[in-house]
């Protein structure tokens, strides 16, 4: 299934039902007091946080949500029935914007469950409004409207890794490698357009698309994609050996990183030179101990080497089981 991390719809909670005018029959006496009832409560909308990431695509073609609709009051003071609540599941990590309202509501917990509107109110029938100066009242209600909305839905990705490079890097080629995400791999840039997730040993490792230079700012695929990096826990930080400055090329993405939240810098980090095939052992060494001077693990391997894959790959297991 298709990936999509953001959407646009329109809800509407439930109108109340309507109260009544009613009277109550007795044996021997026709009119024996009011007995209209009450309407019910339109339902509510609410929104659910689910594990499913890939939900918001079932949603493509469904743009409308509506509670139901209170039912209307009965005879002899029966309330009418509330209107059942419509319920919008999520993936965690759903930020839900009200667009008139500018209000947000963030889903973090799997059944965590978010008024979004409230249903109408009941409206009152006749029996409401009977008094000592009104032993017949005439009068009823009808019920309120629901609240309604138009709500905006971005999702922002909760991984364990966020794999980052540049276009190329050998991301999704990694993501393969290590889990079963089967994602699409080619020899040029921006073969990924949506974020790759992976389920690697229980912790989910997302292929976060390529960024380039003036990412930050909305170039190449721009800062779409930046915000589900907000919710990894690490980055892992691929670095072609295709790149003529390895080293600056590091720098410039977690430059970009920086410029878009600065908190993104702070998170723990791992370094993967990746493409060590095309280069000899001597070059790999020395890029080994250029990137070490950071103080940070650094890996060298080569995706048509499975030794060295194992290798990063359990030592990248050890390393989340002590962070859990």
């Amino acid at each position: 299934m298709a990936f999509t991390d953001e959407m646009k719809f329109y809800a509407k909670a439930g109108d109340g039902g309507n109260g009544v005018v009613r009277w109550r029959h007795e044996y021997g006496k026709e009119f024996s007091g009011p007995a209209g009832g009450d309407g019910g409560w339109g339902g509510n909308v609410y929104v659910r946080g689910t594990r499913d990431v890939y939900i918001l695509a079932k949603y493509r073609h469904e743009k409308k949500f509506e509670a139901g609709r209170g039912e209307d009051g009965g005879s002899n003071s029966m309330h009418g029935a509330n209107g059942v609540d419509m319920y919008i599941d999520l993936p965690l990590g759903s930020v839900i914007r009200n667009l008139e309202t500018e209000t947000e509501i963030e889903l973090t917990k799997e059944g965590q469950k978010e008024i979004l509107l409230l249903g109408g109110r009941g409206g009152f029938g006749n029996e409401h409004f009977k008094a000592s100066t009104n032993t017949t009242p005439q009068e009823s209600t009808p019920g309120k409207p629901g609240a309604e909305g138009n709500f905006y839905v971005e999702l922002r990705l909760f991984a364990e890794v966020g794999l980052v490079g540049l276009p190329n890097a050998g991301k999704s080629s990694l993501l393969n490698a290590m889990t079963r995400a089967q994602a699409k791999v080619g020899a040029y840039q921006f073969t990924t357009l949506d974020p790759n997730l992976g389920d690697f040993y229980g912790h989910i490792i997302a292929d976060i698309p390529g960024l380039i230079e003036g990412a930050s700012l909305g170039k190449g695929l721009g800062v779409k994609f930046l915000r589900h990096i907000k919710r990894t826990r690490m980055l892992a930080h691929l670095v072609s050996f295709e790149n003529e400055d390895m080293f600056a090329t590091y720098q410039m993405i977690r430059y970009e990183l920086a410029q878009y939240d600065s908190a993104l810098s702070e998170k723990d980090e791992v370094i993967i030179l990746t493409k060590t095939d095309i280069t000899d052992a001597k070059t790999v060494a020395e890029k080994i101990k250029e990137f070490e001077k950071l103080g940070k693990k650094v890996f060298a391997l080569s995706l048509y080497d499975d030794v060295s894959v194992k290798m990063f790959t359990d030592e990248l297991s050890r390393i989340l089981e002590t962070k859990k």
